[in-house]
């Protein structure tokens, strides 16, 4: 590869989105720039976006944001994304483009220049269930123009690999698998003061287990409502993520299972309550039945709590084996492991000290090394 090309990024989740994919693109993209000096990175949005998250790329001489170089009619923003952007692609001098959610522009191919696709997950064809049917399809199409556009296919686990061969027909010697750039920012300790702020503002328990995500029905926080009924009364259950009519459900569950008292959800939580929240956690419960990788659960690992999880997709990879693993659907595996991992067990802090070696591996510049490997395979030519 030579030592300077142009790079250019889909940034649409870096000025839109706050946590999951957002999170991964701005990492990534930081770590890039740090170890890419020489190179250009344009990150390309229809849109100006939050200007907080925007501020979140730290200002280097070799980033800046790309607009689109025509006006753009409202409402039109998605189909400069797919089509319209190759033009100025083109007029930029693109060596590489880097679809970094799982999108990549019509015709990049035919272009001449290089695609390369992050594809998270396959979630949408795994559990079609989850999803409206018009949406299955239209990430259906978006998936099958990324595999056509893409010169190289990144997949961030081996569980999202072996979707991608199965469910896409993708020669696996075209697909490379690079966890995802995970910051340490969650590795920061918080002092007393502000776990007691955090305490009080969000009426905390004074012994809970933690659950981190959307509350939607894949990820099947209902299972750690029902392990309730079979762990200690004072033992509550903190849920932290934005709601969806799921939670509805889970509400309607606690009620049936009388533990109504003991379940509390919180959304608009701050980053730094986060860190407290975290912290103050006995365990962290994540019995999602299918992820594409599971970064609350590296979050967990850096916030120094056991982690207890489900079966069936890539968790065992987020985690590694020194934390807990039950069925999706075993609420008395998931509490006896639940109590395997509160405060006082045997091997406790000794297992928590393992996740977080393995956790390492996830971190930061050396996700962003094998990036470059990718670009520069990529860059071997058709």
């Amino acid at each position: 590869m030579k030592p300077q090309i142009t790079i250019g990024f889909d940034a649409k989740r870096i000025v839109r989105n706050r946590t999951g994919l957002g999170n991964y693109c701005r990492t990534l993209v930081n770590d890039l720039a740090a170890v890419m000096p020489e190179s250009r990175l344009r990150l390309y949005t229809p849109i100006k976006g939050c200007a907080d998250l925007c501020e979140r790329i730290e200002p280097r001489p070799n980033v800046e944001f790309v607009m689109p170089r025509h006006t753009i009619m409202p409402g039109h923003h998605s189909l400069w994304r797919s089509h319209g952007i190759v033009r100025d692609l083109k007029a930029d001098g693109i060596d590489i483009y880097h679809g970094l959610t799982g999108e990549l522009p019509y015709g990049l191919r035919r272009a001449g220049i290089v695609g390369v696709v992050t594809i998270h997950d396959l979630i949408f064809l795994r559990h079609p269930e989850y999803y409206h049917w018009y949406d299955v399809w239209i990430y259906k199409q978006k998936f099958k123009l990324a595999c056509r556009e893409a010169k190289r296919i990144i997949a961030i686990s081996e569980c999202t690999k072996r979707d991608i061969i199965e469910l896409g027909n993708v020669d696996p010697e075209r697909i490379d698998v690079v966890y995802q750039s995970c910051s340490t920012r969650f590795k920061t300790k918080t002092d007393q003061e502000q776990r007691r702020a955090a305490a009080s503002r969000y009426s905390l328990p004074e012994r809970y287990v933690l659950n981190v995500g959307t509350v939607e029905e894949r990820k099947n926080v209902g299972l750690a409502v029902e392990a309730l009924e079979h762990l200690p009364d004072d033992v509550h259950l903190v849920i932290v993520g934005r709601r969806t009519h799921y939670a509805d459900k889970v509400e309607a569950l606690a009620a049936k299972r009388n533990v109504t008292d003991r379940v509390h959800f919180l959304s608009n939580v701050s980053t730094d309550d986060l860190y407290a929240i975290y912290q103050m956690a006995e365990c962290f419960v994540y019995p999602s039945r299918y992820e594409g990788f599971g970064i609350p659960i590296i979050e967990a690992i850096q916030s120094g709590l056991p982690v207890v999880a489900a079966t069936g997709s890539c968790l065992e990879e987020a985690g590694g084996d020194s934390c807990r693993y039950v069925s999706p659907n075993d609420a008395e595996a998931l509490a006896a492991a639940i109590k395997d991992s509160l405060p006082g067990t045997p091997d406790r802090e000794q297992r928590v000290a393992r996740a977080q070696d393995y956790a390492r591996r996830f971190e930061n510049i050396g996700v962003a090394e094998r990036v470059i490997d990718v670009y520069r395979h990529a860059l071997g030519g058709y």
